[in-house]
């Protein structure tokens, strides 16, 4: 094994790419890490040792995969994209703690790791579909331990951003309210095969030790949206739209504004997520939501 190149090196990737007749699928957001620093960085910033499992999502030719398996206890690999099976078969043939899976993770039952005691989870993310993996990741019964994922660089602005800055929004405070977030590096898209559009990043989410379900959570998360819905309009007018335009609506909404210390003309960017939540209580003592 030592005298072969690693995968993830650019003569190797391109050697098998020749071998297959490999093209990336545009399909499924197909671009090949060829740079095998970073490659050996996401492992190191995902902290992967001995006593881990490791879920990688999207391994396409299994150069990330390589080296996971070199420090984790065992990999298991989902690829959605059926050509790669064989082809991950062949590359990865030397190591015996990778499984293969030919399955959408958006359609995973998680519930065979129940009784996984360190559990980690690993992606190269097609940009396309970052959000709804990341969602249904957290939105999972995974008990896992930390999720580092290789994404759109200004989509990670986004998850790390805070109050009045313009990445500041939705997804901001739907990752925060339960995740630690942490940009590990920036990738330039000349480190694919081929090249994005655009450059990318590393980031490393992990559960809050100290996190405890909000009582209203649903309606938290439909107050975050509708603040951010119409982001040059006041919370006032875009609660209004959430509720309805009524003076009664009006009334409420104004008293459990001024009741969380806002002042009435304050924007969705400019609130916290404990700005949000108290929002939210206030609401529900002033009887604005008509659900129960």
């Amino acid at each position: 094994m030592t005298d072969i190149p690693a995968i993830g090196s650019p003569t190797r990737t391109q050697a098998i790419l020749n071998q297959y007749n490999l093209h990336a699928s545009k399909r499924f957001g197909q671009n090949f890490l060829t740079d095998l620093s970073v490659l050996q960085d996401i492992v190191q910033g995902a902290e992967i040792g001995p006593e881990d499992t490791v879920i990688e999502i999207g391994p396409g030719i299994g150069s990330l995969t390589e080296q996971l398996a070199k420090v984790a206890a065992r990999v298991v690999a989902y690829e959605i994209d059926k050509k790669l099976i064989p082809i991950l078969a062949e590359t990865l043939a030397s190591y015996d703690n990778i499984q293969v899976i030919n399955q959408d993770i958006l359609k995973t039952d998680f519930g065979i790791y129940a009784g996984t005691k360190s559990l980690k989870i690993v992606a190269n993310l097609p940009y396309y579909i970052t959000t709804p993996i990341l969602f249904y990741l957290l939105n999972s019964d995974l008990n896992f331990r930390s999720i580092t994922v290789m994404m759109q660089k200004e989509v990670a602005a986004r998850l790390q951003a805070g109050v009045g800055s313009k990445e500041y929004g939705e997804l901001s405070l739907a990752i925060q309210y339960k995740m630690r977030v942490h940009i590990i590096q920036q990738v330039p898209r000349t480190a694919f095969l081929p090249s994005p559009n655009v450059d990318s990043a590393v980031v490393s989410l992990t559960p809050k030790a100290d996190f405890q379900p909000f009582e209203y959570e649903k309606n938290l998360f439909s107050i975050i949206k509708a603040g951010f819905a119409h982001r040059r309009k006041s919370l006032v007018n875009n609660l209004l739209y959430r509720f309805g335009r009524s003076d009664e609506n009006r009334a409420k909404i104004e008293r459990s504004i001024i009741a969380t210390g806002l002042d009435l003309n304050v924007r969705g960017e400019r609130l916290t997520l404990g700005n949000y939540e108290q929002l939210v209580e206030n609401l529900h003592q002033n009887d604005t939501f008509s659900e129960k």
